[in-house]
């Protein structure tokens, strides 16, 4: 469905075989998998590793955390991933319009629209309304980077012919490095990617107002954006494999070739790591292709056992979550599911060691933050943009 403005919309029952088969119950579950391990799923993991003292667990909780510059943990692929989906979802919602002539300026405006939305909504989480002094606001966010990549990756797929993609994608991560690695910024060596001297942060410095998230610096910055761009753009060329119809290419296939293709952004990331360091913080060019080729064995994996072995009771917790994510994402800053979680448990949980206490408490707020999305998702409410 699309919408000219934010709204809550109430799906009918009775849609039509033909549009239900268009959305991917993979996506919707894989996107979900990717929300819970920052609504819970990572304070859980935490709270069992403090608890248990199991070497596993104290190895996934170190995954769980971001390192502090250079390097990647599982913990970094959440946010890559989410824009890697939306970039697969274009293809299903763009084709078949653009194959009926549709006015690309119209489609345009659409995308347009969502992505600046989306970064109206990212300034409030981060600040409330109307709280804070303007210099004291932070006005670069993650939902703003997933609607700012996710609306140019849409611009150019809408404008550019499909040959075209690759190109862009190419310039994107090549231009990127040769600017971070020949742009001068004053009082730094050409080339240095710290936090101080990265050309990224210089110019975010300079352009963004307010104040940045680490004071030098901001993981959401403006100018790291632009590679996001095609973490999108990897997204639709998954999403343009899976929309091929099947007497073209057969569903093992596309698994084989996303594999490939995975495994293939896994070892130039790695190369390519020698001279621009994997990196979330200013989203280098190998950050791309590294979290794109586990995004892309994770996508292969879900349409895999999902869509094509139908493998799919066990998705239902994840797609409840997945298919209202941003409402998700926004109402921690709304709701208190803390509070919510202590009222109903927190007298029992005051009799128990600790450790345990805490780890029914985390397990406690999941399952709050999942039966009020599963309200949402029986009634059929999901927010769409």
């Amino acid at each position: 469905m699309e919408s000219n403005s934010i709204d809550f919309v109430k799906e009918q029952e009775g849609l039509p075989t033909k549009i239900r088969s268009q959305r991917l119950q993979s996506l919707d579950a894989l996107r979900g998998f990717d929300m819970f391990w920052i609504t819970g799923g990572g304070s859980l993991v935490h709270a069992l590793s403090a608890a248990l003292g199991w070497g596993w667990l104290q190895v996934m909780d170190q995954q769980l955390t971001h390192p502090e510059w250079n390097g990647f943990h599982a913990y970094d692929l959440i946010f890559p991933l989410f824009i890697f989906m939306a970039g697969v979802s274009t293809p299903f919602s763009l084709d078949s319009r653009l194959a009926k002539g549709a006015d690309k300026g119209v489609l345009a405006r659409k995308a347009i629209q969502r992505g600046l939305i989306l970064v109206l909504l990212g300034i409030v989480y981060n600040n409330g309304l109307f709280q804070l002094p303007w210099q004291e606001m932070r006005f670069a966010s993650v939902l703003g980077r997933i609607g700012l990549a996710g609306m140019f990756a849409q611009l150019i797929y809408i404008y550019s012919p499909a040959r075209m993609l690759v190109v862009w994608l190419g310039a994107i991560l090549m231009g990127y490095w040769l600017f971070m690695a020949f742009f001068p910024v004053p009082g730094c060596e050409s080339g240095m990617l710290t936090m101080e001297c990265n050309p990224a942060s210089y110019l975010d410095r300079l352009l963004l107002p307010g104040r940045l998230h680490k004071t030098i610096h901001d993981p959401e910055g403006l100018v790291s954006t632009i590679p996001a761009i095609a973490t999108g753009l990897m997204g639709i060329f998954a999403g343009k494999l899976l929309r091929d119809k099947e007497s073209l290419l057969t569903a093992n296939r596309k698994v084989v070739r996303m594999v490939l293709a995975g495994l293939a952004a896994l070892a130039v990331a790695g190369a390519w790591d020698i001279v621009f360091p994997i990196n979330k913080n200013i989203w280098s060019s190998s950050f791309v292709l590294f979290s794109g080729g586990w995004s892309l064995l994770l996508l292969a994996l879900f349409y895999w056992v999902i869509d094509v072995l139908q493998f799919r009771k066990w998705t239902f917790f994840f797609v409840v979550i997945g298919m209202n994510s941003i409402v998700i994402y926004m109402s921690r800053k709304i709701v208190d599911f803390n509070y919510t979680a202590q009222f109903f448990t927190g007298g029992l949980l005051s009799h128990i060691s600790e450790s345990a206490a805490t780890v029914g408490a985390v397990l406690t707020f999941i399952l709050i933050q999942w039966l009020f999305m599963w309200v949402l998702y029986r009634n059929k409410w999901f927010l769409k943009i």
